[in-house]
């Protein structure tokens, strides 16, 4: 009743764009209900035609094929660590560099900055050879090492740090050296406190990426133990996947997200936030 009161007390403008916002955001779900639906049905059926999707008969046999996959439960942990470490490492040393460049004045620090925004400018697909030939010469495929440490190299997220870092009145740098506290004091429990929201929206962007990044993974890990959820669910496709296993697909694709999902639902308080505090700025 209040949310009826609401709309009815908006503007027509305000209305206009509410209502352009719940179409967009009806469109959206459309693909995603599609998506769910579909991995319930029978995939004899969907061979023939997809035209029954809202009627009987559902079944859970393609969820329950995915578990019955002796390597899933370790693709899953093997994503989980990896899309954790990389989110972790992302964290630690955007927060550190974003500090840096924001608080600290060193020489040559504009020129590093801009060296460092220009790896935005580089797609992983440039580099893809170099690397591998690089990690292979350390004889560290097929490990976790491998799959983490080439996404802790991400230059938006020193960006994003950086510019949030110089949001924050300097003043309270200045209070804090006047209680004496150390360079990292004052970054560890004082302004880093401040920049929550920022980290949190990093940090899920970071996740999300490294839980869907199919390509290094691929390249990377060779051996079936250490495949991520990505590599490990496609390996388990046939060549006629698509037209023979349809609802077994669409069940891969909803046991995949469903983690990132959760993620999302914990967080999203801070994405919002950080949004609305960039918009203010």
């Amino acid at each position: 009743m209040a949310s009826a009161q609401q709309f009815v007390g908006r503007t027509a403008g305000d209305r206009v764009i509410l209502a352009g916002v719940l179409v967009l955001a009806v469109a959206w779900l459309i693909p995603v209900a599609w998506v769910i639906v579909l991995s319930f049905k029978p995939n004899s059926e969907l061979m023939f035609s997809t035209a029954t999707v809202l009627h009987p008969p559902y079944t859970f046999k393609n969820y329950t094929d995915i578990i019955a996959s002796s390597g899933v439960f370790r693709w899953l942990v093997n994503s989980m660590i990896v899309a954790g470490g990389m989110t972790i490492g992302t964290l630690v040393l955007s927060s550190l560099a974003g500090y840096g460049f924001a608080r600290t004045e060193f020489p040559g620090r504009d020129i590093l900055f801009v060296l460092v925004l220009l790896g935005l400018a580089i797609p992983e697909q440039a580099v893809i050879i170099a690397r591998h030939q690089m990690f292979t010469d350390w004889k560290m495929h097929n490990g976790y090492p491998a799959l983490i440490l080439p996404g802790l190299s991400h230059a938006f997220g020193v960006f994003l740090m950086t510019q949030y870092f110089k949001a924050i009145p300097r003043d309270i740098d200045e209070a804090a050296m006047l209680d004496n506290a150390s360079r990292f004091k004052i970054f560890w429990k004082v302004v880093l406190p401040l920049t929550i929201p920022a980290q949190a929206t990093l940090g899920i962007f970071t996740f999300l990426s490294a839980w869907n990044d199919y390509l290094w993974p691929l390249i990377s890990a060779t051996k079936p133990d250490m495949f991520t959820l990505t590599v490990g669910m496609a390996s388990t496709q046939t060549n006629f996947a698509q037209s023979e296993g349809l609802g077994f697909l669409m069940a891969q694709a909803v046991f995949a997200g469903l983690p990132v999902f959760i993620v999302y639902l914990f967080f999203q308080k801070y994405i919002v936030r950080a949004v609305a505090g960039a918009a203010i700025r």
